[in-house]
């Protein structure tokens, strides 16, 4: 795809929310079904995640872990935004790599600790690129990536979650 194909399949959807501010408002969800021993069963959409325990938990690292799940949205968010708006302002990516790294301690998570918080501490998104672009380029694509990057915004940021329990009989 390059830039005009881009624009062309974006500027209609573009055109619909500026008529309809209200169309443009979606909310996404996810599920996970509670599953045998310590686990939750995701859907992702196109497979069944089975998520668990960290090792460092106590897990057999057989599952997926809820935190690399965290970083893994930000580096698929990361990187087809990078791959839009390099699209966007004509800036050719040869190849690439997007990697994000997070520090936790774990004394937080098991209440080891009540001093040291739960999360992540600090999370590193790093881009590995084969591309011509200039300097300014790079400043540009780096810029707009993370303005635009819907996960990386969100943890930047920082979102209200609201928590609901309720029991099924």
């Amino acid at each position: 795809m390059n830039s005009a194909d881009l624009k062309s399949l974006q500027e209609p959807i573009k055109e619909k929310y500026r008529r309809d501010p209200a169309s443009a408002i979606i909310t996404l969800k996810a599920e996970g079904k509670v599953g045998e021993g310590i686990s939750c069963k995701v859907e992702t959409g196109r497979v069944l995640v089975e998520a668990g325990l960290h090792p460092a938990t106590g897990g057999t690292g057989m599952l997926a872990c809820s935190g690399d799940m965290l970083l893994e949205a930000l580096v698929a968010c990361a990187g087809v935004t990078l791959s839009a708006v390099a699209t966007a302002i004509g800036v050719n990516i040869k190849s690439g790599l997007v990697k994000a790294e997070g520090d936790l301690d774990f004394k937080g998570t098991l209440g080891v600790s009540k001093e040291v918080s739960v999360g992540f501490k600090t999370i590193r998104l790093l881009f590995d690129l084969e591309t011509d672009a200039t300097t300014e380029q790079i400043a540009s694509l780096s810029k707009l990536t993370e303005r635009y990057c819907v996960v990386y915004q969100t943890l930047v940021k920082g979102v209200g979650v609201e928590t609901k329990y309720q029991t099924i009989n």
